[in-house]
């Protein structure tokens, strides 16, 4: 008698899980898998030293024969936006408040783990044959090996899961099991339909709303990196008037020459495509794009661009990140 009640207790209260690990993984994987399409909205979190950086995340999927992709990333601390769009015709990062778009020739973001996106984190444990599956009170966490490719310190997912085998968070930890990146899933809706021109780069830089954008004239003070490389030194800054507003140039040489302009941005009056090789990456406070040779955004109403064929793109992305939080003083 006592061991139907207990068997009773069991079904009735989800305490004692509906899965094992084993099950509840592979029911959550089925899921995920045979989703034609899907919305999400959250918050993701970016750790760097004493500095974070939080975005409101919007992102939609649609199956077909492109794989139709729509990420919007909202600054927290200064409304400003970004999205990260792929279609048929593409992979773009356009820019509402300027009216910029930039068209980039990746193949994001199949190249690259991504935190906000639930097909690409199941890819991520699907390939790790070591994965570890855990049962907790809360569900289960499913912790798999990642590819940042730009990011080395990057090392580990762990994807929490509630009974029901709805996806609540994913963290990203380095080596020493420090939360780097923090994905905090607030809606998700499954099989979702979208208009036909959702994906459209037109629908996007019309439909978004405008945030008042920072434009500058001139650059008051000049932002030098906190972190070069060993035995690089700076030898030269120049400063050029523009049409409209001003640039800097910062020459950098020794062991690991490098050049850094910073430039006033400007709102364009008609929308035109820039041809970028490279992927787009965020960049603390803002999604820049990285090729082999520079590393290009623009934070606070500056521009920059960080050009060296002497570093490799994790190290021009490392002088980066210390311009961005020189930037965004706290």
């Amino acid at each position: 008698m006592k061991k139907i009640i207990f068997v009773l207790l069991c079904i009735l209260f989800v305490g004692c899980g509906k899965y094992n690990e084993k099950d509840a993984y592979k029911e959550f994987s089925k899921n995920i898998k045979d989703l034609k399409s899907y919305h999400l909205t959250g918050e993701l979190l970016i750790y760097r030293g004493e500095d974070s950086y939080n975005y409101d995340v919007d992102v939609a999927y649609q199956d077909g024969e492109c794989g139709c992709y729509r990420v919007s990333l909202t600054n927290k601390i200064n409304n400003h936006q970004q999205i990260i769009l792929k279609n048929e015709e593409g992979v773009y990062v356009l820019t509402p408040s300027l009216n910029k778009s930039f068209k980039f020739q990746s193949d994001w973001p199949y190249n690259n783990s991504q935190i906000y996106m639930l097909d690409m984190i199941m890819t991520d444990l699907e390939k790790d044959d070591k994965r570890v599956l855990e049962k907790i009170d809360e569900g289960y966490i499913f912790s798999s090996l990642v590819n940042y490719s730009n990011n080395n310190e990057l090392i580990k997912q762990k994807v929490y899961v509630n009974k029901d085998l709805e996806i609540t968070s994913v963290e990203v930890v380095n080596k020493d099991d420090n939360v780097q990146m923090k994905m905090n899933f607030s809606k998700i809706e499954n099989n979702k339909s979208f208009d036909d021109n959702y994906f459209k780069i037109d629908n996007n830089m019309t439909s978004t709303t405008q945030e008042e954008q920072t434009v500058m004239e001139e650059i008051d003070s000049i932002i030098y990196p906190m972190y070069v490389p060993v035995n690089t030194y700076l030898t030269s800054e120049d400063k050029v008037q523009l049409d409209e507003g001003e640039r800097v140039i910062l020459t950098f040489d020794g062991e690991t020459p490098f050049m850094l302009v910073e430039e006033t941005v400007a709102i364009d009056e008609t929308l035109e495509t820039d041809i970028i090789y490279g992927d787009p990456y965020l960049i603390s406070d803002t999604v820049g794009a990285v090729t082999d040779y520079s590393v290009s955004w623009i934070s606070n109403g500056v521009e920059y661009y960080l050009v060296s064929d002497s570093m490799d793109p994790l190290e021009m992305i490392s002088v980066a990140q210390s311009i961005s939080v020189a930037a965004v003083a706290k």
